[in-house]
């Protein structure tokens, strides 16, 4: 399985915002999505870096109530990590525990594509784990 059958499945909506805009504004955009992180494009739909939840605890842990008008750009991580969708979702799960991150930005032929969580990753492997044990109980079954 790989990173394609989850966007084919998720979607491919992706979430951004301008990396000039303060911190209450990205926050409230994560809890009015219900999302764990945001992209930040950059000039050219390039992306800038990304600002998950924890950046903004960081953030706030730092400067205190102060946090929220910071820009975006001074909070955002900026080495991002991207994957293909023709990676297998194995490899994005391994390099995301390794690199302690929940969030990954799909890109295909220079383009984003789309986001995956590792929400998405797991319930991926989980369904196909389910269907793994069905398949091998069927089988069993017949046998």
């Amino acid at each position: 399985m790989n990173v394609k059958t989850i966007l084919a499945t998720k979607g491919g909506d992706i979430v951004t915002i301008e990396p000039g805009v303060d911190l209450a504004a990205a926050a409230r955009l994560l809890s009015t999505h219900r999302i764990g992180a945001v992209l930040i494009q950059g000039a050219g739909g390039r992306i800038a870096g990304i600002l998950s939840e924890r950046d903004i605890v960081r953030a706030l842990a730092e400067h205190g109530a102060a946090a929220l008008t910071l820009q975006v750009a001074q909070v955002m991580t900026r080495n991002v990590t991207t994957c293909g969708e023709d990676e297998t979702i194995a490899s994005i799960m391994e390099r995301m525990t390794a690199g302690k991150f929940r969030h990954m930005p799909v890109v295909t032929n220079g383009k984003l594509v789309g986001l995956v969580s590792i929400g998405d990753v797991v319930k991926h492997r989980l369904e196909q784990m389910e269907r793994e044990q069905s398949a091998l109980r069927d089988y069993i079954q017949t046998a």
